[in-house]
C-alpha cells in the first residue's frame, strides 16, 4: 500500500489568531514535501481550491517547483477540478510536471467539493454531471494519441489536433476521485481509472459498499484485477502522544469544518463528535503512531486499497508541528504498516 499525504495549503487563522501570508504558506508548503519525500513516503497531492482560505488555485505550479525539490516521491492533483477547466490545459501542464520530475505525476480529476470555480471560468453548474463527463473523455482521449479528433457539447472541437508536451509515463496515471455517489465509482471502475475515496467524516464502514461496487464492476468490464487501484483518502494529524495529537488538531478542525459548514448549513461541530471521530473507528487519523498505524491497519482489512494519503491541515497548523506529524508518518507509521502488509515503500 502506498503511503503519503494530501494538502489544500490552508491559509486559516493559527490557534492564536494570528495569520501567515499565502508567500509563506507555500513556501512551508514546499518544505513539507520536501520533507515528505526525505523520510520516504510515497505520494504528495495538492487540491485546487479558488477561496480565500486556501492558496492553490494552480496545483500544477507548486507540483513543478516541488519536483526540483524531490528525487521519489509522486506528485499529484487532489485534486483538479476537470469540470471548470479545460482538459488540454490540464494535461500539458501535468505533462510538464511530469517532464520536470523524471514521470513521477498523476492527474486526480474530481469535479470539486466547492463550487466557486464555475461561475470564475463562466460555466453552468446546472452543467454540473455533464462538465465532468465530457471533459474527463477528452482528458483520456488527450492521454491515449498526439494527435487528437474529438467534439463535445461545452468546448469547441479538435480536428486532429496536436497535443504537447507529452509525458515521460505513458500513460500518466488518471485517477477520478468519488465523494460517495455510486454513479461516480461505475464510471472510474468502467473506465478503467483508479478509485480515490474521500473519508472525512462518519464510520469508514459505511464506505465498504462503494469500494465492493467498483471491484464488482471492474471485474464485470474485463479490466486486469491487478491493475485495480484503490486510494482512500483522509483527515488527521500525527503527534508523539495521543493527547499532543489532540490538542494540535482539534481547534484547526473546529475552525475550517465550522466554517464550512456554516456555509452549507450544517450543524456546527462539536468536541464530542471530534472525540468520535478520533476514536479507534472515527474517520479522523489523529494520534500518535501507534494509534495511526492501528487505524491504517484496520481500514486496509475493510477496502483492501493500494494506496493511503491523509491531510493533515484541515485549517492552517504549526510549522514545527506539521513537520514533526510528516517526520512521524514518514519515520513511524509507514515502515510499521508496510512490515504488516508484507510490502515495500514505493519506488
Amino acid at each position: 500500500m502506498e503511503i503519503g499525504i494530501y494538502s489544500f495549503a490552508e491559509a486559516t487563522p493559527l490557534a492564536d489568531g494570528t495569520m501567515i501570508t499565502p508567500e509563506h504558506r507555500l513556501a512551508n508548503l514546499l518544505e513539507e514535501i520536501a520533507l515528505a519525500d526525505e523520510v520516504g513516503l510515497d505520494v504528495f497531492g495538492i487540491g485546487e481550491h479558488h477561496r480565500v482560505d486556501y492558496v492553490t488555485s494552480a496545483p500544477a505550479v507548486v507540483l513543478a517547483a516541488a519536483a526540483m525539490r524531490t528525487r521519489r516521491i509522486r506528485l499529484t492533483s487532489a485534486v483538479s477540478v476537470l469540470s471548470s477547466d479545460d482538459p488540454v490545459r490540464v494535461f500539458q501542464e501535468f505533462a510538464t510536471v511530469d517532464l520536470l520530475s523524471g514521470g513521477r505525476a498523476e492527474i486526480m480529476a474530481g469535479r470539486g467539493s466547492f463550487i466557486e470555480s464555475f461561475p470564475l471560468f463562466g460555466h453552468d453548474l446546472d452543467d454540473y454531471a455533464s462538465l465532468f463527463a465530457e471533459k474527463l473523455e477528452l482528458l483520456l482521449a488527450l492521454r491515449a494519441d498526439e494527435r487528437v479528433t474529438w467534439s463535445g457539447r461545452h468546448r469547441a472541437a479538435l480536428h486532429d489536433q496536436p497535443v504537447y508536451p507529452r509525458p515521460v509515463q505513458q500513460p500518466i496515471p488518471v485517477w477520478v476521485a468519488v465523494g460517495g455517489t455510486p454513479q461516480s465509482v461505475v464510471r472510474a471502475a468502467t473506465l478503467g481509472l483508479p478509485m480515490a475515496l474521500a473519508i472525512i467524516g462518519g464510520g469508514p464502514e459505511r464506505f465498504v459498499p462503494y469500494v465492493t461496487l467498483y471491484r464488482k464492476t471492474w471485474a464485470e468490464v474485463g479490466h486486469d484485477p491487478a491493475a485495480l487501484q484503490v486510494s482512500i483518502n483522509s483527515h488527521g494529524f500525527i503527534a508523539d502522544t495521543m493527547a499532543e495529537a489532540d490538542r494540535l488538531a482539534f481547534p484547526p478542525y473546529l475552525h475550517q469544518m465550522g466554517k464550512i459548514g456554516r456555509e452549507r448549513g450544517w450543524p456546527p461541530p462539536t468536541r464530542r463528535q471530534f472525540e468520535a471521530e478520533i476514536s479507534a473507528q472515527g474517520a479522523l487519523f489523529v494520534g500518535d503512531p501507534e494509534r495511526v498505524i492501528d487505524k491504517l491497519l484496520w481500514e486496509h482489512e475493510l477496502f483492501g486499497h493500494t494506496r493511503a494519503l491523509i491531510q493533515f491541515s484541515v485549517g492552517t497548523m504549526p510549522h514545527r508541528d506539521m513537520l514533526r506529524c510528516i517526520e512521524l508518518y514518514g519515520t513511524k507509521v509507514a515502515p510499521a504498516v508496510r512490515k504488516a502488509l508484507g510490502v515495500s515503500a514505493a519506488v
